[in-house]
């Protein structure tokens, strides 16, 4: 089930349309559309199979590629194509998002070609100056079943492939990106997306989805064809076993896809192009081609900072109660957020007797909870299990409301089928009617559901620090990493915050007690380099009131921003960011495990004298990743700032107007 009453409307700040049409264009002629800027342009073939090809300043990046879409009853969309009519348009508008992930408008310009075959279904292609994007359209009468869909990628050469490699269907999507040939990358391998193909002359190609709706996500594998990546869609789930309560597994498939309406547009398939690095991290591309929200009460939805407990195990000291899931730490969260300017504590797993979201465990009482976090303006997020969300979901919102809860975290999907991906649609649905905020964990990458729905605030589908309570896997080199591809398709809740932080040679994973890797200064630039505008504080208010300085940087930090400049970036080395929220500025960088000196200039922060509140890597910091220094100085548009960053370093400043 798909919703359509909330989609189709676009906000616009202003726009410039414009549209051409010539019908029977000859089916032997191929037909393109390049980018605005002329640099890129896609070529779409009329042969015997439909394919498109993708050139940037004249050099081919992909080949000639195959598009078909497979429908019960044997029609081949894309088979033998016969062209009836061809549009172009051109559109150059601004739109406002409703939360600001990484701007407050966005400008959405595109060249777009639509070809309409015979067998009444059509391809769109549009051109934009930093990616290109294909998507079936059909207009069949009622109901169609899409066996398969065949959605292929050939590359010139072996180029470099990041591939965060799955093992199963059954995923959290929380993967470290292997670097493989393509050639090493056969139909017994697939990954999730985003991935990234390097070549040759270092252009970086990243290639993922957008407007993902009652439809199966893809991932990535290889095939017979050399040099060629294609699409892997899960089947629709035809019997699921319940293993326990989280985990519910698909053991038997039916033989298509997908079963849907016969008038509808299909996902886009996107391809990222960037002739610089930094290009990966600023664009909003799935944004643009996400359906735009027809949501009119939206005043509601609120960003924020968030008070969590489940990493660092609840483990609150120096207070005189017994901490633990209970009603008194609980109210020391809320007072502790209260306190620091945070709008949200999160209530994760232990709250509810695992099976029966309508019950809580007997430590917890959740009306003195509540009108506790009501007389201190905290809002409460509840962390629900998928299953016994999907088993209770009337009964459990509406007491989540009566509760006067403002967020869901849902939690363990593990499946991109059609049939979850429906449930997510749903969640938002619901959890809408009832002013919910929601988080997607155990999720698969965002396709822009955020924008559709955009109180759907952030999403999991990350290798984040929560591994750090049991694996070295959430290292600074892939804190250097994920965004460039991860973060490209939407917010990510990483879950930055900790306190207690070592250097490569002395972290070990700690469960109950965890620290990060890295040092002190990389956990706060987190929060200016990664977007999420629900952003969690992963570590214990006793912790953070031992570092009151370190406090001070988390509590003033905005989550959504008007305005996103990347100064420098290169892929698994470093990242240095700077974000506006209103008049001030902030920067975050980021290294991996290499030290390095960076410098940048200030010119983007405009006209006036600004005051710097600077947190530094200390001179001891590659010893002792807690070392840190903090100054505050006067700057101006026309200084520069040197960084020096430990291994696993980092460097965060506020610039406030003076």
């Amino acid at each position: 089930m798909s919703a359509t009453w909330w989609r189709g409307a676009v906000v616009f700040i202003g726009a410039a349309v414009a549209a051409s049409a010539s019908a029977q264009a000859p089916a032997q002629a191929p037909l393109n559309v390049a980018s605005p800027n002329g640099a890129l342009v896609v070529t779409v073939g009329l042969g015997e199979q439909l394919t498109w090809a993708v050139a940037l300043r004249d050099k081919v990046i992909l080949q000639p590629s195959r598009l078909t879409m497979t429908l019960a009853g044997g029609q081949v969309l894309g088979a033998r194509p016969v062209v009836q009519t061809t549009r172009t348009r051109t559109v150059d508008q601004r739109l406002a998002p409703v939360v600001r992930i990484k701007r407050a408008e966005v400008r959405d310009r595109f060249n777009e070609r639509r070809i309409d075959f015979a067998g009444r279904y059509a391809l769109i292609v549009r051109a934009y100056d930093d990616a290109v994007a294909y998507r079936f359209v059909t207009a069949l009468p009622g109901e169609i079943t899409v066996v398969t869909e065949e959605a292929t990628l050939t590359w010139v050469g072996d180029p470099l492939v990041y591939f965060p490699e799955e093992t199963s269907l059954q995923s959290h999507q929380e993967r470290q990106y292997k670097k493989l040939r393509l050639s090493e990358i056969g139909a017994a391998r697939f990954s999730s997306l985003p991935a990234m193909v390097v070549l040759p002359d270092g252009v970086k190609v990243v290639v993922t989805e957008a407007d993902l709706l009652d439809y199966p996500g893809m991932d990535l594998t290889g095939s017979g064809t050399p040099n060629t990546l294609k699409g892997l869609f899960p089947a629709y789930p035809r019997r699921v076993e319940l293993v326990r309560d989280r985990d519910e597994k698909v053991v038997e498939r039916e033989d298509f896809i997908a079963r849907t309406r016969g008038t509808r547009d299909f996902p886009w398939r996107v391809v990222v192009v960037a002739e610089r690095d930094e290009t990966l991290l600023a664009t909003d591309i799935v944004y643009r081609l996400a359906s735009a929200t027809t949501m009119t009460d939206t005043e509601w939805i609120t960003p924020g900072k968030v008070a969590w407990d489940w990493w660092n195990a609840n483990n609150i000291y120096g207070v005189p109660f017994r901490a633990g899931v209970n009603t008194a730490t609980y109210k020391h969260y809320i007072d502790f957020a209260a306190e620091h300017g945070i709008p949200y504590i999160i209530l994760d797993e232990g709250w509810y007797p695992l099976g029966n979201l309508l019950a809580t465990v007997p430590a917890i009482d959740m009306d003195t909870l509540a009108a506790y976090a009501r007389q201190k303006h905290v809002g409460l997020v509840m962390w629900v299990i998928w299953k016994t969300l999907d088993l209770q979901m009337q009964p459990a919102l509406d007491q989540f409301a009566k509760w006067g809860v403002k967020g869901i975290k849902v939690d363990f999907m593990q499946r991109e089928d059609q049939w979850m991906v429906n449930f997510y649609e749903r969640v938002a649905q619901e959890a809408a009617k009832r002013h919910l905020l929601v988080d997607f964990h155990g999720a698969y990458k965002p396709t822009g559901l955020y924008r559709t729905y955009p109180h759907v605030v952030t999403s999991e589908g990350v290798l984040g620090l929560e591994q750090s309570k049991w694996s070295d896997l959430a290292s600074p080199d892939n804190a250097v990493t994920f965004p460039f591809m991860r973060m490209l398709a939407g917010p990510v809740d990483y879950t930055p915050g900790a306190m207690l932080n070592a250097t490569k040679a002395d972290f070990k994973p700690v469960f109950n007690r965890p620290m990060s890797q890295g040092t002190r200064c990389q956990q706060l630039a987190m929060y200016v380099v990664f977007e999420s505008p629900l952003q969690m504080l992963a570590d214990s208010p006793s912790n953070y009131r031992k570092e009151p300085e370190s406090l001070a940087f988390l509590s003033a930090v905005p989550t959504v921003w008007d305005e996103t400049v990347v100064l420098s970036a290169k892929v698994g080395e470093y990242i240095v960011t700077a974000r506006r929220s209103g008049k001030e500025w902030y920067v975050g960088a980021i290294t991996n495990w290499t030290a390095r000196d960076l410098e940048i200039d200030l010119s983007w922060l405009g006209r006036g004298p600004f005051m710097a509140d600077i947190y530094r890597d200390g001179p001891n910091a590659d010893r002792a990743g807690v070392d840190y220094a903090r100054e505050q100085r006067p700057v101006t548009a026309a200084d520069r700032l040197k960084l020096s960053l430990a291994p696993g370093g980092g460097f965060v400043a506020r610039f406030v107007p003076r």
